[in-house]
């Protein structure tokens, strides 16, 4: 019974995550999960925590974990890192830490659809930047007044990724003023923008454990830049939890982030079978941006996006469907699994592309 609830929760339009189905039979392609087992290393270490000290509190620091970070992305000590449930929870944090409400939050209009549910939370102004006709981000439109920026690089759902020196650029540009780069998919072909934190104190960059480190089961995810943007976001979460990582999540997600070598093992597989497949979908007529994600963004001129989704479905394969914006309603946004996996995917997809 809404007569219940605020007025701000009455007008929420809250995000709506990719579908999760229950069953073995499925080949699900729909949320950029990765398709490997996490590290060995952080499974044993997740078992080994399931002991006595499950009685207590987990470190509200996460001081371990936040070492790690700081070790492997060479950045100067924990100062500069923050560790949470999750991207997902960081980034609200951010957008209360960094963002007022006098002027606008910018971001693209096609991206992660959750930057808007915020704003909306929040009662934050925004403004949603078009991308190009290539669906690519133009930073030359984001020189205008703002409280703050936040794009995914690469971007998602499209795939595109902007170079380090377009960014630089751009952050030098929007100086006094926070600019936030979500960075969840940066393992699989890009460069991350880490390397410019020293330079710049209006930069922070978010990543997720979900995607890379195949552990989106465990909600972990960090942020990164200079310490008084840490502070920031460690201010608003004092304000509502102190203990954010429980003591599981902390323990394999440590171990996860030093296993680099099998992480890095992980994504060059990801990204071979990646390429493999956008060959063999150009040859049957698909399109799709150039991606350096764990995922593809798929369209054919002569098949009807829809129908597409709704038979690789009842050939229980998942897919990701956007009817809006128009401007995506003919694309697809489709996981990479395994080879096997997209073995399966190709062969469906020659029977609706030459047999319809």
């Amino acid at each position: 019974m809404h007569k219940y609830l605020s007025k701000r929760a009455k007008e929420l339009i809250p995000y709506v995550p990719g579908e999760q189905p229950i069953g073995d039979n499925l080949i699900k392609l729909n949320t950029n999960e990765n398709p490997y087992l996490p590290s060995p290393k952080a499974m044993d270490s997740m078992v080994n925590a399931v002991n006595r000290d499950l009685t207590k509190y987990p470190k509200p620091e996460c001081s371990d974990l936040r070492e790690a970070i700081a070790n492997v992305e060479n950045l100067p000590d924990i100062s500069y890192v923050y560790t949470g449930n999750g991207s997902d929870e960081i980034l609200a944090f951010c957008f209360q830490a960094f963002f007022d409400t006098d002027k606008d939050v910018l971001f693209p209009d096609i991206t992660y659809s959750f930057y808007p549910v915020y704003c909306g939370l929040y009662g934050l102004k925004y403004k949603e930047i078009p991308l190009d006709k290539n669906l690519k981000i133009d930073f030359d439109d984001y020189k205008i007044e703002n409280t703050g920026v936040i794009f995914p690089n690469p971007n998602a759902p499209t795939g595109e990724y902007k170079n380090l020196d377009a960014i630089e650029k751009f952050v030098s540009e929007n100086l006094y003023k926070v600019v936030i780069v979500d960075e969840a998919y940066i393992e699989f072909g890009g460069k991350s923008a880490v390397c410019l934190i020293d330079k710049y104190p209006n930069l922070l960059v978010v990543r997720t454990l979900s995607k890379s480190h195949s552990l989106a089961g465990l909600r972990l995810g960090y942020a990164m830049g200079q310490p008084h943007l840490i502070d920031g976001i460690i201010r608003v979460k004092n304000s509502f939890n102190s203990y954010t990582c429980d003591t599981i999540a902390q323990a394999g997600a440590t171990q996860s982030i030093l296993d680099v070598k099998y992480k890095d093992e992980t994504c060059k597989k990801i990204i071979k079978t990646r390429e493999s497949t956008e060959k063999r979908l150009r040859k049957m007529g698909f399109n799709m941006p150039n991606s350096k994600t764990n995922f593809l963004f798929i369209t054919h001129l002569q098949y009807d996006a829809k129908f597409i989704f709704d038979t690789l479905r009842e050939n229980n394969i998942l897919v990701r469907y956007f009817s809006k914006p128009e401007r995506i309603n003919q694309y697809l946004r489709m996981s990479i699994g395994t080879d096997e996996q997209m073995d399966i995917v190709i062969d469906i997809l020659k029977d609706i592309v030459t047999k319809r």
